[in-house]
């Protein structure tokens, strides 16, 4: 195993390590199914959000100087229209709830049970407040057909799973980004994943 240096940061901190954030997020989210054509400058737009709200948190991983892991999570009320959207529509409580963001890990640092720590991590954040009840992520949904999808591709709905995540197909979004090889944005449609906290 690597050897590995660990950072927190909350609120307006974390905008001291938004270029190696946005860096890793380009380079990750590159991949199947997320197929995102990032840029610097639409990052640290997206970051802003973060670095806005009291309550924000990231834990990141480094390997010597380079930021090779990282997550995210933010009260949802802090969150983007886009994303709060859903939950309005359907009546919840929405200070109740607690927003995962990105969980992201450079492929050579996989298998070494750090998607577990991420989620620790947050799940641990936003109980610290004591008003929180759920979290919840969102993922996007590609479809089985589509021509991108590598042949050995493992979706991570067995590890949300066994986190304790339960798919909820009636809450959706929708996020725009250009997919790879592409300039404009264009809609992908966005499903949420809850647990009680």
């Amino acid at each position: 195993m690597p050897s590995l240096s660990f950072l927190t940061k909350r609120g307006r901190a974390i905008e001291s390590v938004f270029d190696g954030l946005a860096a890793l997020r380009i380079a990750v989210f590159r991949d199947y199914p997320y197929l995102y054509e990032g840029s610097m400058e639409y990052e640290k737009a997206y970051l802003k959000t973060y670095a806005q709200s009291e309550r924000s948190f990231l834990f990141a991983v480094y390997d010597g100087p380079k930021m090779v892991g990282a997550t995210t999570c933010i009260p949802l009320d802090d969150e983007t229209a886009d994303i709060r959207q859903p939950f309005e529509q359907a009546g919840f409580d929405t200070d109740t709830v607690f927003y995962f963001g990105e969980s992201i890990l450079l492929p050579h640092y996989r298998g070494m049970g750090l998607g577990h720590r991420f989620f620790d991590e947050r799940e641990a954040h936003a109980r610290r407040f004591g008003t929180y009840k759920t979290a919840c992520f969102c993922s996007v949904e590609r479809g089985e057909s589509h021509p991108a999808k590598p042949s050995d591709y493992r979706p991570n709905d067995a590890f949300w799973i066994k986190r304790g995540y339960t798919k909820e197909p009636s809450l959706r979004s929708t996020m725009e980004w250009p997919d790879v090889g592409e300039s404009a944005s264009t809609p992908k449609p966005m499903v949420y994943w809850m647990r009680k906290l």
